[in-house]
């Protein structure tokens, strides 16, 4: 007797989310309160497929109150480079404990991909792109594995390439969520005042835009936010959020590692 053709396993590679779809939620939630955009989506299509991703910086308990308030359980991811300030790490541990996250995820560099390409630790100092592709970017995409759409804490008012930040857009296939992409820094200082949040120790000190400790220096009264990022250098993004970057592609002088 002949045998049944045998069906071949199949991988669906279709994206989550296409551009249509980011669109049309922007279109759907115009003018909308940020907290009822959230609850509306935390609590319905996008409930358990999707992260809140956060540098634990300046400004990052505004956002992670917010989703708080909504579902504690929305994994929240950070990324350790091993570069970060201890003063990040405590203040992670500060602030999702005291919000009441019951899932919080860290991932870190690839050590096989650090011994191969930042064998010193020392590749911030010459090549800043390919430091946080390695340390980053990489340690980022395996964790959103898991998610078709996560949240990113980014702002309009945080530099000229995110003057025109939308709420919703695409990222190699994935929603990603820009919740407070139209918040000033008055609101969010009167939010943070409002819900007693408290602040991450180093803005005190001169820095209002924190990321890794070689790559971060103090601001002075007036400057944009960012420019103690990366200073010296021609670079506003990490690369996570790359302006202009086709799917799949990295930016022009990143060196791919995984």
């Amino acid at each position: 007797m002949a045998r049944p053709e045998r069906i071949r396993d199949v991988i669906d590679v279709t994206p989550a989310f296409v551009q249509a779809d980011a669109d049309a939620l922007n279109a759907r939630f115009a003018g909308v309160d940020t907290s009822t955009m959230l609850a509306a989506l935390l609590g319905n299509e996008l409930k358990g497929r999707v992260a809140a991703v956060s540098s634990f910086g300046a400004e990052s308990a505004v956002l992670l109150h917010l989703i708080a308030e909504i579902d504690k359980d929305v994994p929240l991811i950070f990324v350790n480079t091993q570069k970060i300030f201890g003063e990040t790490l405590a203040y992670r541990d500060e602030l999702s404990e005291r919000l009441g996250f019951t899932d919080l995820r860290v991932f870190r560099p690839d050590p096989y991909d650090l011994a191969a390409h930042d064998k010193t630790g020392l590749r911030w100092s010459y090549d800043p792109d390919g430091c946080c592709e390695i340390r980053k970017v990489a340690p980022l995409r395996r964790a959103l594995v898991p998610f078709d759409a996560w949240i990113s804490g980014r702002k309009g008012f945080q530099g000229k390439t995110r003057s025109a930040l939308p709420r919703f857009e695409i990222d190699e296939g994935k929603l990603k969520l820009n919740p407070l992409a139209d918040w000033s820094k008055e609101r969010l200082e009167s939010y943070f005042d409002e819900h007693r949040l408290p602040a991450h120790p180093l803005v005190a000190q001169g820095y209002p835009s924190i990321g890794c400790s070689p790559c971060t220096t103090k601001v002075a009264p007036g400057e944009d936010p960012r420019s103690g990022r990366w200073k010296g250098w021609d670079k506003t993004e990490c690369g996570i959020h790359a302006p202009g970057v086709p799917d799949g592609e990295l930016p022009p002088g990143y060196e791919p590692v995984f």
